[in-house]
């Protein structure tokens, strides 16, 4: 079986900090390759795999503003696409676009649905959706006009992350700095609960960055640690009292918030999109709905016992489920 994993290129595959279809694409990758499966990831000239690389442009347009990102996207999609008979299937974790070459070639095409962006896209995957196959990456973020093969969730390689029993006093932020994320909220949380708040990501938003969280930030209560790393995502996480994610939008996955269950912290987040098919409610974190009662859930997190998130995010979120998973399917598609 030869699998051609095409990745986006806004950033290198995995990617060293933000990044999480990169990081889902690398995931993938790499775990089909512990299986002795043939893969050519398709991804940006300085990603990482031990599978057969292949490329148009070093790096991402996220990282060097000099690439034109409409111009080397198609460079880059078309570049598996005059390659396409190499291969048993083609696994595409990069948005619709793929899918308008799917009539021009004969090798089946998979599409892992990361979100929808804006719902004026959903035309391009109704045109296509019978000569391809689409999974979802929870049950909420389904659209009732496409037909799936399944929800997978995205796995995790659970080796980059480190179960702490014990953790600090500190809450943590952890993702893109964002209205939609809820930055904002996490400082009013912490302050009513009488927490430190550490956050870190990537700014989105400059302009919110400036004006809702940098008058707050004092390097004492609340301190941005910056967008970090694996290495320090890992500890950040680990030793976090519990994780705030008091998002605003109808959110399809949130890795964070997994990532986070893996090294046994809870999590609190708001109540919307597919969070409650990944946190239980009361066992491995809390579902709210307000400010008010996330700051009251920070009260209660002692009584979250932190091993029950470490084994639920393996039950649901390892490498190794999503891989399998998916493996069922190209075997299905392939037939």
């Amino acid at each position: 079986m030869k699998i051609a994993i095409l990745s986006p290129i806004a950033w290198r595959t995995p990617p060293e900090k933000y990044g999480p279809w990169e990081q889902v694409a690398s995931n993938i990758a790499e775990g089909l390759i512990e299986k002795n499966i043939e893969v050519t990831v398709f991804a940006t000239g300085n990603s990482i795999t031990k599978g057969k690389l292949e490329s148009v442009t070093r790096d991402g347009y996220a990282e060097n503003t000099e690439i034109d990102p409409k111009v080397w996207e198609c460079l880059h999609i078309a570049n598996l696409m005059e390659q396409a008979d190499q291969f048993d299937l083609i696994h595409n974790n990069f948005d619709f676009l793929p899918l308008t070459y799917s009539r021009l070639i004969k090798t089946p095409m998979l599409t892992t649905i990361h979100g929808f962006s804006s719902p004026s896209i959903l035309p391009v995957y109704k045109k296509y959706n019978k000569d391809n196959y689409y999974v979802s990456i929870s049950n909420f973020d389904r659209s009732s006009d496409l037909e799936y093969m399944a929800t997978i969730y995205n796995g995790l390689n659970t080796g980059q992350f480190t179960y702490q029993e014990t953790p600090k006093d500190y809450l943590l932020f952890f993702g893109r700095i964002h209205p939609d994320k809820g930055t904002y909220e996490s400082i009013q949380i912490a302050k009513k609960s009488g927490r430190k708040l550490i956050i870190s990501g990537l700014i989105q938003n400059q302009e919110y960055f400036d004006s809702k969280i940098k008058p707050f930030v004092n390097g004492d209560d609340i301190v941005y640690v910056g967008n970090s790393e694996s290495i320090a995502r890992d500890k950040l996480l680990g030793e976090a009292f519990a994780l705030l994610h008091p998002i605003s939008f109808h959110e399809p996955f949130g890795l964070s918030v997994a990532e986070s269950m893996m090294c046994g912290t809870p999590v609190i987040a708001f109540n919307m999109g597919s969070m409650p098919e990944l946190i239980i409610n009361g066992k491995t974190g809390y579902l709210v709905d307000t400010i008010d009662e996330a700051a009251e859930a920070v009260n209660q997190v002692q009584e979250i016992i932190r091993i029950n998130c470490r084994d639920w995010a393996l039950s649901k979120f390892s490498r190794e489920k999503m891989v399998e998973s998916y493996f069922q399917i190209y075997e299905e598609i392939i037939r």
